[in-house]
């Protein structure tokens, strides 16, 4: 069809029937390269997929997400939003955006799609098949999905999509360091592939195991809504009994807790539960609330209601799987996120992650990832020394003359900007023992404190904003001055550590697929992936080679003197995810 080898970029639309209708009955395709563009079926993309193994530049998520509702799973993808938001930051990344950006023209005000009236005359005509206005900017109707109107335009988008990806190749060719910014570029979209079949396949749960955790926290299902009011008094109820005679506050509202609390002679600045918790032996109603506070949050959020919501069938095996909407970068420092509380999935929950019959999980959590990636990003010859250890607070507290609670107290403080309380004293150890790294991050602060972006190791763009002078005061000024610059020296180990991330996971993800194996989840550092029973094994060491594999493609070369930086994961075979130890 295509003259085109493995990696070639091939320009990829799905129209109606595809990307509406998750490639059911009718849905077409259009695909286009430098030199010509076709029609195609979902078939013929899934051959040219097999025998060719192009990198298919795709506008958003939305179509390998149609892909894979159809049983296509592609190896390579160039996502023009994830590489949009690597070259230029922020979250907003529409098409007519993405092409404005790459061509210099202003986004202040884009095309709008707006409804005919007197002075708005749409004439569908005169635009034909090109979707770029007189002034040079994408169409708004095709934007907003008028390039599915027919054949012709499907493929004039596709033929645009691989343009656009053209143009990011070039801004990537221009930049400090293209051959690393291209890596994270390839790397970035192929964690979009990887969202688009996370949020399809779903998270294994035990539907009866969930109702029974539910259950256990905030009681029966509710009948109707006003049984649902019921059962919230009785749960208020159980903190309440223990206030005085009379006293009725709603413990919803932070100021009434505090004003509770006062009645029972307990003074605090905040209701958070880290204070609460010091406080649990001081009345049983401090207890209580505790409770309470727990119950509250899986009726709100983790409740039967959430449970109906989310949690869908295995459509080959009809077991339950909890399903989000995923994206591969937050829109800040480039971190995964997910909907449906996939990320904030209360510990007791994971008693109902539970494999499927004949399957297992592999979970693989990084170990003090933070401090491994500002040793390799830094350069920082003693860091990267003290990272050969299997705990690598252990070496620093050595160096420092403290025990390891300071040390890593004052490690993740060099990194969040707390320069004050405990392990202050030990910040200066650091400076003096590992000055590098040390001060790449005062760098960053400073650069971040003035206004001006960053760009992370793999070179994402971290926007930095001022505050109008005219607006604040010169104290407030400082003040946000000071934020920034914590901001912006989190950020560069963050970034770092979240491309780093998803650089492994796009691994395993291709590594492990002929055992039969998925990545179910996501977390932060830590991947859970799905495997047969009898690939138990090989699946976990293939998740662990894909981390020395990502680890030597992605890290720095270690300077002169220096080990490479080690990196490690704790890993282990579990029929549950809360069989998992922390």
């Amino acid at each position: 069809m295509f003259d085109v080898s493995k990696g070639d970029l091939v320009g990829l639309v799905i129209g109606p029937g595809g990307a509406g209708g998750a490639g059911g009955a009718g849905a077409t395709a259009a695909v286009a390269t430098g030199t010509a563009t076709a029609s195609v079926t979902l078939d013929e993309v899934a051959t040219m997929e097999a025998e060719h193994g192009p990198r298919w530049v795709v506008w958003s998520q939305a179509t390998t997400g149609a892909l894979v509702a159809a049983g296509i799973r592609v190896a390579r993808a160039w996502d023009l939003v994830a590489v949009h938001r690597l070259l230029y930051g922020g979250w907003s990344s529409d098409p007519g955006r993405i092409w404005a950006r790459l061509n210099g023209l202003s986004t202040a005000n884009l095309p709008q799609v707006r409804p005919p009236d007197l002075f708005n005359q749409v004439d569908p005509a005169a635009a034909g098949n090109d979707p770029i206005d007189d002034d040079g900017y994408v169409r708004a109707e095709w934007a907003a999905g008028a390039w599915a109107e027919s054949p012709e335009r499907a493929a004039a988008w596709a033929r645009l999509a691989w343009r656009t990806a053209q143009l990011q190749q070039g801004w990537l060719d221009a930049s400090s360091d293209p051959a690393r910014m291209t890596a994270t570029a390839r790397s970035e979209s192929a964690a979009e592939l990887l969202c688009a079949e996370l949020a399809h396949d779903g998270l294994p749960l035990d539907r009866e195991r969930a109702e029974a955790i539910i259950e256990s926290f905030v009681g029966r299902r509710p009948r109707s809504d006003a049984d649902a009011a019921v059962l919230r008094a009785e749960r208020d109820e159980l903190v309440l009994r223990h206030a005085p005679p009379d006293s009725r506050f709603d413990l919803r509202s932070p100021g009434q807790v505090k004003s509770l609390l006062r009645r029972i002679g307990i003074e605090v600045t905040d209701t958070r539960a880290w204070r609460l918790e010091s406080l649990r032996d001081e009345h049983p109603l401090v207890e209580a609330l505790l409770a309470w506070r727990k119950a509250e949050r899986v009726a709100t959020t983790y409740g039967y209601a959430w449970l109906d919501e989310y949690v869908g069938d295995d459509p080959d095996t009809g077991a339950g799987r909890l399903r989000g909407e995923w994206s591969g970068s937050d829109g800040a420092a480039g971190r995964m996120t997910a909907s449906a509380g996939l990320h904030n999935l209360p510990g007791d929950m994971r008693g109902a992650v539970v494999a499927d019959d004949g399957w297992v999980f592999v979970r693989a959590d990084l170990g003090q990832i933070e401090p491994r990636v500002l040793a390799a990003v830094s350069g920082d010859v003693a860091l990267a020394r003290a990272s050969a250890d299997d705990d690598m607070y252990t070496p620093v507290a050595r160096q420092l003359g403290v025990d390891r609670a300071t040390a890593k107290v004052a490690v993740l403080g060099a990194m969040y900007g707390q320069t004050t309380g405990h392990g202050a004293q030990a910040l200066r150890g650091l400076q003096q023992n590992y000055p590098v790294a040390i001060e790449y991050l005062e760098a960053a602060s400073r650069t971040a404190q003035v206004g001006t972006d960053l760009r992370t190791y793999g070179g994402r763009l971290v926007r930095m904003g001022t505050a109008n002078a005219n607006d604040v005061s010169e104290r407030d000024l400082r003040s946000h001055a000071a934020a920034r610059g914590r901001y912006g020296r989190n950020a560069m180990v963050q970034g770092a550590a979240a491309e780093f991330f998803k650089l492994w996971a796009v691994t395993v993800r291709a590594r492990v697929a002929p055992l039969g194996a998925r990545i179910v989840l996501c977390l932060h550092d830590e991947l859970l992936v799905h495997t047969p029973l009898e690939s138990a094994e090989a699946t976990a060491r293939l998740v662990d080679e894909c981390l020395q594999e990502a680890a030597h493609r992605w890290a720095p070369r270690p300077v002169a003197g220096a080990p490479p930086v080690r990196f490690l994961t704790d890993l282990s075979v579990i029929g549950c995810w809360a069989d998992a130890k922390d």
